[in-house]
């Protein structure tokens, strides 16, 4: 079947195919709102699809905007894995779409770069998550397109960031811990590098015991990768080898609902026997038995506020600069999962 083009619109329209044009690119004040009609009609009437790949050479504009998700340490995409990514995504791709533009997915695995991607696909802009090696910047800005990076602590002001207080979010779920009696309080994280967000997190539990004048005990952090089995191990070890822990703040609510489920397959209970909170607020996070306390940062919001600070930056006439970081809230979410000691569940 023949493919339709713009000319086949223009025919049936009766128009110049510069106005079609116009109308299709979003001009319409350079015609006449009756031009505009008899456009649209004819595109709906021949169902015409736009050729995206001819106006990005008419324009320089791909309307093609490249999401990177970073992998775990055995390699699998944590867009499938962890339910926080699916619903960063989903802000990001709703806002994008909202002005027009596609979203093209990808995972980027320990030092690979992203250089040749973004070139082929001749995207206008990307929106990076997670950390990397420093060389992965380096590659970035040789591109020379507008950049926001998700939970990164790089500090070049070539990027924009979106991004919370992740110290502040540990410390905030310590404290609640130490506010309802307990002071064995273990931590279930992912893998503690410099400058990350788990790092961060775990800054801040240390900064709530420091403050409390509780010891920091090694032994009472289980680091490994962010997933709701080695959460589910972890539990298990808390309930049956570490009898004086009493509470656990996990650093994701999907390690934190593996910690729940490895405290019951050791017979015990939460909160009865060990109170947990986890940090994210995922939708699943509320209907968890219990329900989870948790740290909440709005996940979609913060998809939607990167996408909005990269199609600003897209829409500069000026050579590209990146804004101050933007740095969203956090909330203490308080359901039934955590304890006060000697009283009642939360």
């Amino acid at each position: 079947m023949k493919r339709v083009t713009i000319r086949d619109v223009s025919e049936k329209a009766g128009v110049s195919t510069a106005a079609v044009s116009y109308v299709l690119n979003g001009r319409e004040g350079k015609v006449s709102s009756e031009t505009v009609a008899k456009v649209r009609k004819a595109v709906e009437e021949l169902n015409y699809i736009p050729d995206f790949s001819a106006r990005s050479l008419a324009n320089n504009k791909s309307k093609l905007i490249g999401v990177v998700i970073p992998q775990t340490e055995e390699r699998k995409q944590l867009l499938l894995q962890n339910p926080f990514y699916s619903e960063l995504v989903c802000g990001i791709e709703a806002r994008l779409r909202q002005s027009g533009y596609h979203m093209i997915l990808s995972g980027v695995e320990k030092g690979e770069g992203y250089l040749d991607t973004s070139m082929q696909r001749n995207l206008d802009g990307a929106i990076i998550t997670g950390i990397y090696q420093e060389s992965f910047y380096e590659d970035l800005k040789k591109v020379r397109m507008p950049i926001v990076l998700i939970d990164s602590y790089i500090n070049d002001s070539y990027f924009d960031s979106v991004g919370i207080d992740d110290e502040l979010g540990g410390y905030m779920a310590t404290k609640h811990l130490i506010d309802n009696g307990h002071t064995n309080i273990a931590l279930v994280t992912g893998l503690i590098r410099k400058d990350g967000v788990v790092e961060k997190r775990f800054l801040g539990y240390k900064r709530a015991l420091k403050e409390a004048g509780l010891f920091y005990n090694p032994d009472y952090v289980f680091e490994h990768s962010v997933t709701y089995e080695y959460g589910r191990e972890a539990g298990k070890l808390i309930a049956s080898k570490q009898m004086e822990i009493t509470a656990a703040f996990a650093t994701s609510d999907l390690m934190a609902m593996g910690v729940m489920q490895g405290v019951r397959d050791e017979g015990r209970e939460v909160p009865t026997h060990i109170s947990v909170i986890g940090f994210d607020d995922i939708s699943v996070a509320r209907i968890s038995t219990p329900p989870l306390t948790t740290i909440r940062q709005d996940a979609v919001a913060k998809g939607i506020m990167a996408a909005e600070r990269l199609l600003s930056a897209i829409g500069h006439t000026e050579a590209y600069r990146s804004f101050e970081p933007l740095v969203m809230p956090l909330e203490l979410i308080d359901r039934r999962s955590v304890l006060r000691i000697g009283g009642s569940a939360e």
